[in-house]
């Protein structure tokens, strides 16, 4: 995998080289709809909390990478304090006559 910056121009001319190939495979479809969703100007930078990054890593005995997809897949960030709740027990049902 690569990343590059591109000016509007020259990604139109990447747009514009893959469409001359003629017939476009799967692999070359997606780079055209990479190029579609790709505005690196109007992405934000990303901001991580790389402190509770590295913990977790720690905690779980992964690589940070690892921590970043989880964070990324919506496992949350922050630290969450487990609730204890007293054990219930379930009403004896009453006989059926």
């Amino acid at each position: 995998m690569w990343c590059v910056k591109l000016s509007d121009s020259q990604r139109d001319a990447v747009r514009a080289l893959i469409r001359a190939q003629g017939e476009v495979g799967s692999s070359l479809e997606g780079a055209l709809e990479a190029l579609d969703y790709a505005r690196w100007d109007d992405l934000p930078d990303a901001n991580l909390p790389w402190d509770r990054v590295a913990e977790l890593a720690r905690a779980q005995g992964i690589g940070e990478a690892d921590v970043v997809w989880d964070l990324a897949a919506g496992m949350p960030s922050s630290k969450k304090v487990p609730v204890k709740r007293p054990a219930t027990r379930r009403a004896k049902k009453p006989a059926r006559r």
